[in-house]
């Protein structure tokens, strides 16, 4: 193990307010993707783990729900400072086991942390409503009442952000909660957890169990006492969990693939735009859903644009994300980086050109670190434009006319996000109504807010995370009708 390991306590699971091993004794590695070391073993818990988490969770439901929005909201607030007050060392965890920078991630805790505090505040709102009766003698309302224990499934691009969007709403409504963190990056949720246990979280309310994940998403998926899967991931896994929930109805919010369009129309300004675009695309090395993927840019001004993000991807410092003046650190895993490598492989002998960038970097013996790239004169049938990419690639592509875009920006099956870069506001509104996606970024590289919905279409999931709609998907609605004397 490397000297330099990650500044959080526990390495363990965490069931009913304890931190534990696993019952199997089993024990997982943990790699820093910079210098492929191992930097720290963790508890690999088993479906037994699980069930015994979902047990504690299902108990302490009885006590949690029945405590107010006021009570319940003291705790995520403390959290959120607890957070903010470890955001250095949270990020630095976060960076040794991900890989993405520290100023990235950094700012993926203080966001989580906005996320909990705004849903402490959020959960005092879930109101039910008095509706006037046709019969005298009747009165209608409705009650909101927590959904129950929830599964939360999050994956390894952003370790904290996706799983504060699961479990401070959660919280909020009443529920309890099992998460499982992607075992490759368990370390920063560790942090969060010791953040929720020194805020005075009730024992079995919020429990961490790291391990496989089709052995622990089976356990979640037939213990009837899970009542709510909340999963971020890929598509495929996604529609497989779709098919588990049939056999006990279980609700579902899935947060899915995405391959963004990221459109320029000829009034914007070409160079402001492309030091944008390459700032987005190339945030946590693309490996982010709502990354833009496909970057159609107007005849009038596709040349400069291209320039500049060439010029600009060029100047980006790749590196160890602990390092200062980093702004690229190391793809994930070696595999990330090969499918990377079999993606520009297939484009260029499709007849693309590489314009800078195209492989492993040769800077670096040790580590993921792929040199960003932009790419032009793709083909449609270059699988990059119609599989996810997950990957630091810029394509662009050229338009002329607005519908012409519209319907190229909807050629794929995913609808999560897309980016619109004009200062017309009739192309804008156009072009919010036109592209099918839950999430338009209107001269907006970076939209998520923990106030606003976040969700996709067509095979990018179901459900909204964040905003009100976040609340509610955590909450049942009972309609009560009482007959007067």
């Amino acid at each position: 193990m490397s000297a330099a390991s990650p500044p959080v306590k526990n390495r363990q699971l965490f069931i009913d307010g304890q931190w534990c091993d696993s019952a199997s004794g089993k024990r997982l590695a943990v790699e820093n993707p910079a210098t492929e070391e191992t930097i720290a073993e963790v508890s690999s818990g088993t479906r037994a783990d699980c069930a015994r988490a979902v047990a504690a969770a299902a108990e302490a439901m009885k006590s949690w729900m029945k405590s107010t929005p006021y009570d319940r909201a003291k705790v995520l607030k403390k959290t959120a400072d607890l957070m903010r007050e470890r955001a250095d060392a949270l990020a630095r965890t976060m960076t040794m086991e991900q890989g993405k920078p520290v100023p990235e991630a950094k700012a993926e805790i203080l966001h989580s942390a906005d996320t909990f505090e705004w849903f402490a505040e959020e959960g005092k709102r879930a109101y039910g409503q008095v509706i006037p009766p046709t019969n005298p003698a009747k009165r209608h309302l409705t009650l909101k009442h927590p959904v129950g224990v929830v599964g939360a499934i999050g994956p390894w691009n952003f370790p904290v952000t996706l799983q504060a969007r699961k479990i401070a709403p959660a919280l909020a409504a009443g529920c309890t909660i099992v998460c499982k963190p992607a075992s490759q990056t368990p370390l920063s949720l560790i942090g969060v957890f010791e953040c929720l246990i020194d805020a005075g979280l009730p024992k079995g309310v919020a429990n961490l169990v790291i391990g496989p994940a089709g052995e622990i998403a089976d356990e979640f998926m037939g213990n009837e006492a899970v009542r709510k899967i909340s999963f971020t991931g890929s598509t495929a896994v996604g529609k497989h969990l779709m098919r588990q929930a049939a056999d006990h109805v279980k609700r579902l919010s899935l947060e899915l693939g995405g391959h963004a369009p990221f459109v320029v129309f000829p009034d914007a300004d070409p160079e402001v735009v492309a030091k944008a675009a390459v700032l987005g695309k190339f945030r946590n090395n693309g490996q982010v859903c709502i990354s833009p993927s496909r970057f159609f840019v107007h005849a009038d001004v596709r040349k400069r644009f291209t320039e500049v993000a060439v010029e600009e991807a060029k100047k980006l410092k790749l590196g160890n994300g602990l390092d200062d003046g980093v702004v690229v650190g190391p793809m994930f895993e070696r595999k990330a980086m090969e499918n990377t490598a079999a993606l520009i492989q297939d484009a260029t002998a499709k007849g693309a050109k590489c314009l800078t960038g195209g492989g492993r970097s040769k800077t670096f013996d040790k580590g993921y670190f792929f040199e960003p790239t932009v790419l032009s004169g793709l083909t449609p049938d270059a699988k990059i434009l119609t599989e996810e990419p997950f990957a630091p690639v810029m394509p662009v592509l050229d338009f002329s006319k607005i519908d012409d875009v519209i319907a190229a920006a909807n050629n794929t099956k995913y609808g999560l996000a897309a980016y619109v870069f004009t200062n017309d506001l009739s192309v804008a509104w156009r072009m919010a109504e036109g592209v099918e996606a839950g999430i338009i970024g209107v001269n907006d590289p970076v939209p998520a807010t923990p106030q606003c919905p976040f969700g996709g279409m067509k095979e990018s999931g179901m459900g909204r995370e964040l905003a009100h709609e976040g609340l509610e998907a955590y909450l049942e609605t009972k309609y009560v009708s009482l007959m007067l004397r």
